[in-house]
């Protein structure tokens, strides 16, 4: 039997090998792949803010007993708000020695022990955010002197990832359909999705936050606040048949 020319093989092989990718993925000449976007904006529903007091104290008694009365105030002021229990959570409570640097006669610096320092840290997170400016003023009356932050965001995160995937499907057969049409072809089903896309992180959810701030002093002007909005963005990677 006479060997077919390497050449020949070739195109035989390939003659072969397209229909078969056609009949495997149920496709007709070829495929399009295309990347969708999409970012969404949605107005926080929830703010929260960590309020607490540092006392300091000749003994390490006194110094958590101050603490614990103002934590007390400040649970007892955000029920008046309207917080419920389960939005309220002690975040942190210390207690340390405190020392103060004394020269020595004989020039040396030491440190000798000066009462202790307690601290008491309580989260409360607030659905009606147009009251917490005046929670936190409220909060300094109740013997607050410490604010370490402030952030804004959603109840139900999960909903705005998904809205967002969706966006972003519907962008890629969109994108798929522009391309499909320029190029003169029908477009048919989708034959492959990836969310995120291979090689990609997927965005998170950006939450507005203040930045950190410690109360200093005691007034009667409730503190501005913008919640702003919270950004969301996803991108699917979509691959869909031609048909014949």
């Amino acid at each position: 039997m006479r060997a077919l020319p390497l050449a020949a093989l070739g195109l035989l092989a390939l003659g072969l090998a397209a229909p078969l990718r056609a009949e495997e993925g149920g496709v007709g000449d070829g495929l399009i792949s295309v990347i969708g976007r999409a970012r969404t904006e949605t107005a926080p529903d929830f703010a929260s803010v960590e309020i607490g007091v540092e006392v300091r104290g000749a003994t390490p008694a006194a110094a958590l007993d101050g603490t614990s009365e103002a934590a007390r105030r400040i649970v007892a002021l955000a029920s008046e708000f309207g917080v419920p229990e389960s939005d309220i959570g002690t975040t942190a409570v210390t207690l340390q020695p405190v020392t103060r640097t004394m020269r020595q006669p004989d020039g040396t610096v030491t440190e000798k022990p000066d009462g202790y320092r307690a601290a008491n840290q309580v989260r409360l997170r607030l659905a009606d955010m147009g009251r917490l400016g005046d929670l936190m003023r409220r909060a300094l009356e109740a013997g607050a002197n410490r604010i370490d932050g402030v952030a804004f965001g959603l109840k139900d995160p999960e909903a705005a990832e998904a809205a967002v995937r969706i966006a972003a499907m519907k962008d890629a057969g969109a994108q798929a359909a522009r391309l499909a049409e320029a190029a003169g072809v029908r477009l048919g089903r989708v034959v492959s999705i990836q969310a995120p896309p291979r090689a990609s992180v997927p965005p998170p959810i950006l939450m507005a936050a203040a930045a950190p701030m410690r109360a200093k002093g005691r007034g009667g002007v409730a503190v501005p606040l913008v919640a702003g909005t919270i950004e969301a963005s996803a991108e699917v990677a979509a691959t869909f048949a031609i048909l014949p």
